[in-house]
Order: C-alpha cells, then structure tokens, then sequence
C-alpha cells in the first residue's frame, strides 16, 4: 500500500503524475471542489462578519469517501492542485472537510505546486513543498461570497421585476451591458455614401493597383467624393489626361522596416487567436488547453505537452528561453537567433504575473511528430502555442515598403503602395492575426519601378463605398475588450461568456454576438437601477480589492463590509420598481389610435410595441414598425364569406380569414399534394401528402378534423384481395422490396407490386393474419409533491377518515419435514444454499414456467 497520498483535481492529471512519482505515492482526484457555499440564504452571514456556510457538494460526495479511504493507509498527505486561487482553495476546503470528519488527525499535510505537468516539474515540487497560501484562499473566498450576494439578491429581484429564471452576476452583467451598448450604437449608426477611384495598371509584365489620392492639387479626404456623378465626372477628366499623356512615375520612396513578434500566449490571447484562427470559442479554447496540460499518452509516455493555461503573465522561464534558442539556431540557422533574448512585459491592466506564459513542455517535441498520435483540436492547438512560442524568441523580420506616386503632368496623382519581405524572421514560422481588419496595402507586392517609368493604363474605376458601423463582438474581440477594461480574471473568460449564452442573454450568429430581447431588458434594468455595479470602472475596482487581498495587503472581510452596505441599501430602495416600468421602455411616439405614448414591451415571443393605455386600447406592432395591411388572396371565406388574407405566423406564412378572431378559418399557403385516392373510411374527401412534425410523410383525409384517416405508405385505389378493402399502400423493404400491402391492421395482407392474379390467388389460402397488438398500459402517474399547509388552505381541508384498529393476521401453519426418500439421496429436507447439492440427472424436476425457460435450460442442458 502507498505510504503517501497526492490529491490534484482531475483524473486525467492524476494518472499522469502517478507514473512520475512511482509505487510509494498513490494519486487520486478530488474532480474539482469538494465543498461549496450552502444553496439558500443566510450561506453568507452578512450580520457575523460575513461567516461563510459551507456544505459537501454531492456528486463529489464519493471521491471525498476514496480519499478518505486512502487516507487512513497513509502516513503523509500532498495537496497538489492547480497553482490558482481555486487550487489554493480546493486544496484548504478538502483539509477542512478531513478535519471535520476527524479524518486527517496529526497526519503532516504539504502543498505542492508545479506549472508543467514534466517529471522533472513534479519531482522539483515534491522536493521543495510548503504551506497552504491563505491569502489566496481568503481571495478566493471574498470573490465567492461577492458572486454570492449580487446573485442571491440580485437574481430574485429580476424573477419579480422581468421574468423568473433570470440571473444576474458581477462580471457577466458588465459584460452584457458591453454587448447591449455595441447594439445600440450599431443601431443609432447612420451610413454615409462615399466613392474611391482606383486605376488598373500593369508594368513589366505584372499588374498593380494606383489609388487616387489627389485632385486638383488637393489630397482627397473619406468624404470628398460623395456621389456617383462626381466620381464619373472625375473618371472622364482622368481618361481625357490619359489620352493626351502617358502615365508616368513622379517619385518612388523606399523605406526599410523590421515587424516584432509577438509576445507568448496568455489566456486571453490564447483565446483571441484560437477564435481567428482554428474558430474555437473560449469554452472549446479552455477545454482542449486542459487537456493539453494534464497529460497526453503520446506512445511511448503520457505527459503534459503545455504549461498552466490560466495566467496573465507574458514572460518565460530562464530555462525555456534558453532551450527556445538552441532549437532556433538548429533548426531554422543562426540569422534566426536574435542577440540578446527577448523579454516582454504585460501591458493588460490588474496583471497578477503568478504564472509563466503559456508555452510547450518541451519545445523538441514538434507539431510534426505529434501529427497522427494527438486528436485534431488538440494538434491544431499545439501547433498553435508551439508556434508562437518559438517565433517570440525569433530575430524580427525586415521589409522594404516602397510608395510610388504616378501623374500624367496634371493636378491629379495616383499612389501605389507595396512591400518587400528581404528577411522573414518570424515571420518564416508565425503571424499573429487581426480583427476585422481590412487588407493592409503595404502586404501587397510592386513590380520594380523607377522614376520616369510609363506604366500602361488598363482602366479606370470609381468605387462605392458606404460607411460601416462598428463589428458586433466575436470571442476574440470580447475577451480583449474585457482584459482591456479589467473585468474578470483569466479563468472566467469562458464561464462569462457561456453564461450569457446559457441565460439566452446573447445568440450567436456567424460567430458574433447578438443580445436577445431578453439580455436588452435585463442589462437595460441593471444600467437603470444598478448603473454603479455593472459600471466597467466599479468592477475593475473590485478586481483590484481582490488581488490586494491575495497579495496580503488587505483583509477580505473589509472589503466585503465596503461592498455590501450601499448595495443591499439600494437593493431596499429599488424593491418598489414595478414590473411595468422594469420590463418597459418609453418611445417618443403617439399611438395611432388614442394618442397616448407607445412603449417598448417585453412579452413572450420578445420585444413589440404597445400602448400605455392598455387595456382601453389595445393597440401593438412589432418593433420594426406598423404593421403593413394584409396582402389579399382574391376570394372569399368558405365559413363566414369575408376575404382571405395572406398572414405571417411562427412557422411562415398561411392563409387566414379577415375576420379573425371572429372567424378562424386558415388554410396552407401551398396545397397539399393529391393522391388521386378517395377516403375509404368517409368515401368523401381525398387522400393527400402530408408532413408530421418530425418530417415523416403520411396521407390523411383532406376533410380533416371532420375525417381523421390516415396512412403512412402512398395509397393504391385497389382493394384488398382478402378483406376487401377499398384501398391498399406501397411499402418497400431490403427483404421483401416493393409491395402492395393492406392498411387494416387486422388484415395486413401483402404480395408484391408485380404479381399476377394467379400469383395473389395462390398465396392466399396460406396465409394467417398477424395476431393482434397488446394496449401498453397506460404509464404510472407521479404522486404530486405534498402541498404546504397554510392557515387558508387549513380550513377546507376534507377531515382524514378515522383509523380502523389493524385486522388480527392469521401464524402460517408450519408444514412437517418432508421423509427422506431412500431412493433419491437428496430428497428430504431442505438444506443450506451453500451445502445443497444438485439434482442428479434423473431426479424429479419441476417444469419451470414460460418466463424461466433460459434460466431452466442454463440449470440442465439438454
């Protein structure tokens, strides 16, 4: 048995670091927190010091009882979780659940802490362990309880005020207030035309484009060019120059420029150029990254390919810089290896730096040896951090921009503008990418020119642009907004954006961030009533608190006490919020029916228009304006004779009566596919082609709801040569392939499309009738939970019957010992199950019922 025992989160990492550490340590997962804050009020006792109530979290319940079990074997204890504020703290509630279980007893505990899952990485920690941080955890403790009392407090008042089920939390809500306001700026953008000229060129045999940048000896501003008749005018005064006199080159400029590399990845970037480049999002981003560190079986050894991912911290060990440009100098040669190493320094705001960047284990280990042995999303990932990491120790690249000005003698100029890689440098192994940027002008290549040079003129193109406004948020550009304004931390990127997604705050659409009418309502009551506490500054500020606290220069319960007084003061204040002026958004509009203002309402389906004088008037819309009036079809009603009318509902459009809601006759905008088969059960209407709501076709009754016959297989207008049913279906199979088979179920008689009448006549007098299909029982209905009983419901409650005194029940009569039969040695009584003997082969058996007939052939084969 193991003498010492090492907890870490996840399985994936224990079996990893239990082959490092060998027979004398045994390795078990706590799969996350053991124990968390009690689910329901008073968990944070706000009036004691904000005592914190903690409780075993279930699902967890199990593996708290292994490593219980394993502990009692044990003669030491290591706590080796992650080197975060949440390791810290699963590691601090895991002794503290032990020791009130009065299961550590005066067992020596150590913390060990490692940012690569290596063997020399596990190894070096054993060798050098300490106590557990409790300024982290009080951090990670303090950070909790705030989630805690927004939520707890926060939650339930939207329940009241908008919609139940709603949440609302610290960060999330200011990152949904960021989401909601690049909505309404992209709303309130109003576009504006412009044109650009650009001239098709072609010189030494390659083409190239001139951009007009001057007219009239004046530089041409965004805006300059307004219209079309300008631009065309301007192109006819260009061709005309042209036709006098050749283009020429004016100037050339040349300069030369070095591009650096970018620093090594942190969470977020790690995020960002995940979404641009492999279209991962955060939540997909973290999940492989995890497993990536944890350990990957590469074949030969299971080891962890990359360091800790959740850091914010840009710099490198000693050790890695080194090993980074030894690689460098023999892989790619020495004009590769920059002079000195390169060190980078964070410029994300509240940066902690605990941890190095992110970077591979072992820089040797190649995407292209990994190809085929990791899965896809894991490989593309690796490739990713392995290529960046090298490329930020790489010499920066040179080029050469060059920018040529062309005329034809006149007061108008055209600019070419191109460069020239002359080294790669980094660039020859990694190239960070942009968002939503539009293509540089100095990446494109110029043919060699010269001053006096006469490039021959293709065609000149005026060009109509019109003004954008601002991109909706990617997972890219969200997480860089988010650590540009210090919101969260690396480790709750993901978790913010899931739960906006989860709360149906915010739908994706082609990878952006769209709010729902919901997430518009929720972030426009918070920025209404709660304006301080989803404020970017507020929640930056609260970040800040919480690193002074991990760093000790402050205690937690303070902070808690700063936060906590004006907040629950204004939640007092804002209870009497109605649920009208929650959920409504006044609109500088009169209704068209009474005048009174119209209002901007969440409903069921979303947000529409309403009237503030409802129910006197009962006026709406949708949001994107009046209602336009009802195309009409061209006839009338069958049921009341007013006209039909096209109409739009939830699954398109339909025909609908124009006196709906007085009458509610619809009908398909398309006619449903005829059969040409008249319905056997009515002998009235028409069997035609229909869809059910999972795709299926069948055919029923046109007549519907008057006929409620239906099929599922084409019908055949032939009658069953059996039963006589006017009808028949076409039914196709691999074994019995296309056949005319009766629908009656009691008759189902079936032959083949292409029989003959001797054929069907011969299969008849053989031919049994399937038996019939058993009713499945109805299933068992739940007990309703029991009703609390209150002071009204009291009184008319029905009085329960009075009890009956039990009926006296009959003692069994014991039956005598069976007589041992001399004949059959193992007739007599009966014996223990342990001692009993079987039956020889020609005992006397008991005939086994229906149900036990395997277990009776498995006792005696024949």
């Amino acid at each position: 048995m193991a003498h010492q025992l090492v907890i870490v989160e996840s399985p994936a990492k224990a079996k990893t670091i239990q082959k490092y550490l060998g027979d004398d340590f045994q390795v078990l997962a706590s799969y996350g927190h053991v124990r968390d804050l009690q689910p329901k009020e008073g968990a944070v006792d706000t009036e004691h010091d904000f005592a914190m109530r903690y409780t075993a979290i279930e699902r967890n319940e199990r593996h708290v009882d292994a490593i219980a079990k394993a502990l009692r074997g044990a003669d030491k204890l290591w706590l080796a979780t992650d080197p975060d504020r949440e390791g810290e703290a699963i590691s601090w509630h895991l002794v503290e659940l032990l020791r009130e279980r009065q299961l550590l007893g005066d067992k020596p505990t150590q913390r060990v802490v490692f940012h690569e899952i290596t063997k020399k990485a596990v190894q070096e920690a054993i060798a050098h362990p300490r106590e557990i941080a409790m300024d982290l955890v009080n951090a990670q403790q303090a950070r909790r309880a705030l989630d805690y009392l927004v939520g707890f407090n926060l939650s339930p008042l939207l329940w009241r005020k908008v919609r139940p089920g709603l949440s609302a939390g610290r960060v999330q809500s200011a990152a949904l207030r960021l989401i909601c306001e690049r909505e309404n700026e992209i709303e309130a953008f109003v576009s504006r035309e412009y044109w650009t000229i650009a001239s098709r060129l072609q010189h030494a045999g390659s083409a190239f484009t001139g951009r007009l940048t001057h007219w009239q000896n004046k530089k041409l501003e965004q805006f300059d060019i307004a219209d079309g008749d300008q631009a065309r005018a301007i192109r006819s005064g260009m061709e005309d120059d042209l036709g006098r006199q050749a283009l020429r080159v004016r100037e050339v400029e040349r300069k030369s420029r070095q591009r650096q590399p970018a620093a090594p990845f942190t969470t977020s970037t790690l995020q960002q150029e995940a979404s641009r480049k492999l279209g991962f999002n955060a939540s997909r981003t973290m999940r492989v990254a995890q497993q990536l560190y944890e350990g990957i079986n590469i074949g030969n050894e299971t080891v962890g390919l990359i360091s800790y991912m959740r850091t914010d911290a840009v710099n490198l060990a000693e050790e890695a810089i080194a090993s980074i440009r030894t690689f460098i100098d023999g892989y790619y040669g020495s004009e590769f290896v920059p002079e000195t190493p390169r060190r980078y320094k964070t410029k994300t705001k509240n940066a902690q730096e605990a941890h190095e960047a992110i970077r591979p284990t072992d820089i040797a280990r190649t995407p292209e040896s990994l190809q085929g042995v990791l899965e896809r999303d894991l490989w593309r990932l690796y490739e990713l951090v392995w290529k960046r990491s090298i490329a930020c120790q790489m010499a920066p690249a040179r080029l050469d921009l060059v920018a040529v000005d062309m005329d034809a003698g006149t007061h108008w100029t055209l600019r070419a503008n191109g460069s020239t890689v002359t080294f790669p440098g980094f660039m020859a192994v990694y190239q960070e990418g942009k968002d939503d940027g539009d293509e540089d002008e100095s990446n494109r290549i110029l043919p060699p020119l010269d001053v006096g040079d006469e490039p021959l003129v293709l065609g000149v193109d005026p060009e109509q642009h019109f003004t954008e406004p601002p991109p909706r948020y990617s997972d890219a550009t969200l997480v860089k907004t988010l650590e540009a304004h210090g919101i969260g931390r690396p480790s709750t990127y993901a978790s913010i954006i899931q739960t906006l997604q989860n709360r149906e705050y915010v739908a994706v659409e082609q990878r952006r961030f769209h709010p729902t009418d919901l997430g518009r309502v929720v972030g426009r009551f918070l920025i209404n009533h709660f304006e301080r506490y989803v404020d970017y500054g507020f929640t930056a500020s609260m970040e800040d608190e919480l690193d002074a606290v991990s760093r000790g220069e402050k205690q937690w319960q303070p902070v808690l006490s700063a936060f906590w007084s004006p907040f629950r003061a204004l939640l007092d204040e804002k209870a009497n919020v109605s649920r009208a002026e929650a959920t409504s958004e006044a609109l500088e509009e009169a209704c068209p029916q009474c005048g009174k203002p119209l209002f901007l309402r969440l409903g069921r389906h979303g947000r529409f228009v309403a009237c503030s004088g409802y129910p006197e008037c009962n006026y709406t819309r949708p949001v994107d304006g009046p209602r336009e009036p009802a195309e009409p079809v061209g006839r009338d009603c069958p049921d009341c004779g007013k006209p039909l009318v096209y109409k739009t509902g939830r699954y398109g459009r339909f025909i609908s009566c124009s006196g709906y809601p007085e009458c509610k006759h619809i009908e398909p905008l398309t006619q449903p596919k005829s059969s040409g088969v008249t319905c056997p059960q009515c002998g009235e209407g028409e069997l035609v082609e229909k869809r059910s709501r999972y795709g299926k076709v069948f055919y029923s009754c046109n007549t519907y709801p008057k006929c409620t016959y239906a099929v599922w297989g084409p019908p055949v207008a032939r009658p069953c040569p059996r039963c006589g049913w006017p009808i028949m279906i076409e039914k196709s199979g691999k074994r019995l392939g296309e056949q005319l088979a009766c629908p009656q179920s009691e008759c189902a008689f079936h032959f083949p499309v292409n029989a003959s009448d001797a054929e069907i006549a011969a299969l008849l007098p053989g031919y049994s009738p399937p038996p019939p299909r058993e009713k499945r029982a109805p299933p068992a209905k739940k007990a309703a939970p029991a009703r609390k009983t209150t002071a009204k419901t009291a009184k008319n409650r029905p009085r329960k019957p009075r009890r009956l005194p039990p009926k006296k029940r009959r003692k069994p009569k014991r039956r005598p010992p069976r007589q041992k039969n001399p004949a059959l040695p193992n007739v007599g009584p009966r014996q223990p199950a342990k001692t009993r003997r079987p039956h020889p082969v020609n005992a006397p058996r008991k005939v086994p019922a229906i149900h036990d007939l395997r277990r009776y052939r498995k006792l005696y084969p024949v």
